[in-house]
Parts: structure tokens; C-alpha cells; sequence
């Protein structure tokens, strides 16, 4: 075979790998848990470090799902395993994420009721359909650590009790179950405000909502 035909046939060959290779796409992260903590996980993810809490994506859209002292659930390119301390996914139990699905049933006085976080913080929401917005006290605000006076804009909101002064501000994460959302729209009334912080449509309107019998299941979009 002549040197020609010979560098041609290579010439082909590289061309094909190369298609072939941009095909496949970019390699999936190596990912490696180092630590675990309940709540948090630190992960090196390609050579870097971070520590992750749970619902927090790290470098390469790595997302932390669930973590506690004995494994930590990540998802990697839309797939999730299970993952212990210095090794990677736990019997490659690799799966596509399912539907996220919070089920509320109404409790003696029909209300729904059901526990969730502001920015990693654990508060327990009222679903009240008929309020605009996320609907916080001032009182609830401060525990926490919402500097509302500094960060919002002053408003006048119409209450059951008449008009009340606000402040209107943007959530950076509210969570109930496994729903959670990024830069919600709320209202921190001066005060204590209402017993339950309400998961208003801020939130709502950004979900799917259905109920089955008298249980309200809301779903993630």
C-alpha cells in the first residue's frame, strides 16, 4: 500500500472517531463523595471540591438530592444512585428521576397544612390558594434571617383585617417536600403576621395541582 492511500485511510479513520466522539457527547462527571453529614455532602466532582447541601447543584450540574450519615442520593446528568463515603454510585442503581409529588391531606378544620423550608430554613405553610403571594409575619421574617426593611419595597396589602403595611421581596428558595423552587416572589407584613406562613400563589401557580378526593397532591413542573 502506497504512503498515500495509507495517510488517506488514517485521515478517515481520525475523521470518523472524531464524529463519532462529538456524537457521544462530553464524558459524564467522576464523581466522588468525601464526607457525609445529615443534610449535606461533600463531593469533589472532576477534581473539585464542594460542599453541597441537599437540593444544591455543585460544578458539572452535579446536584446533591438526599444526604445522611451513611449515603448521600446524587443525580448526575439527569440520572440518580446511591453514593457512600469514597466510592462511587452504590450497585450502579441508576434510575431517571421520577415526578416529584407532595400529597397534603386537610386536617380537622379542612385546612392544608404542611411543612416546608425559606431558604433552607424549616417553617410550616398554610396552602391558601387565595393569596397572591408567599405571606410572611415580620416576626417570622427575623427568625429567619430575612432582612426585609433592607431588601424590600414597601407596599400596601389588602389582609382579612383590613390594609396593611408590607414589604415585597423575592425568596431565594422555597421548598415543600421535594418541590423546590428558586426566586419566589413574597410579602412580609409588619407584625407577627399569620400563625402559618402562606404558601401562596407565588408558589402555587408554578406547580401542578389536583386533587384526589379531598387530598391535594401538588406536582412538580
Amino acid at each position: 500500500m502506497s504512503r498515500r492511500r495509507l495517510g488517506w485511510l488514517l485521515a478517515c479513520c481520525l475523521a470518523v472517531a472524531g464524529a463519532l466522539a462529538a456524537q457521544a457527547g462530553p464524558a459524564a462527571p467522576q464523581v466522588r463523595v468525601l464526607a457525609l453529614f445529615p443534610g449535606k455532602a461533600l463531593v469533589e466532582v472532576d477534581g473539585e471540591r464542594r460542599l453541597l447541601r441537599a437540593g444544591e447543584t455543585g460544578p458539572g450540574g452535579v446536584r446533591l438530592v438526599a444526604a445522611d450519615a451513611r449515603r448521600a442520593v446524587i443525580e448526575v446528568g439527569g440520572r440518580r444512585a446511591e453514593y457512600t463515603v469514597g466510592g462511587g454510585p452504590v450497585g450502579a442503581r441508576y434510575a431517571a428521576p421520577r415526578e416529584v409529588e407532595v400529597r397534603i391531606a386537610p386536617d380537622a378544620r379542612g385546612m392544608y397544612r404542611v411543612p416546608g423550608t425559606i431558604n433552607g430554613q424549616p417553617v410550616d405553610f398554610l396552602v391558601d390558594t387565595g393569596a397572591t403571594f408567599v405571606s410572611l409575619g415580620g416576626a417570622q421574617a427575623r427568625a429567619l434571617g430575612i432582612l426585609y426593611r433592607a431588601v424590600g419595597d414597601p407596599v400596601v396589602v389588602r389582609t382579612a383585617s383590613g390594609l396593611a403595611r408590607a414589604w415585597r421581596l423575592k425568596l431565594d428558595a422555597v421548598q415543600v417536600g421535594g418541590i423546590r423552587l428558586r426566586s419566589v416572589d413574597a410579602v412580609v407584613l409588619e407584625g407577627q403576621g399569620p400563625a402559618h406562613v402562606l404558601l401562596g400563589n407565588s408558589f402555587l401557580s408554578r406547580v401542578h395541582i389536583e386533587r384526589e378526593g379531598p387530598v391535594l397532591v401538588l406536582r412538580g413542573r
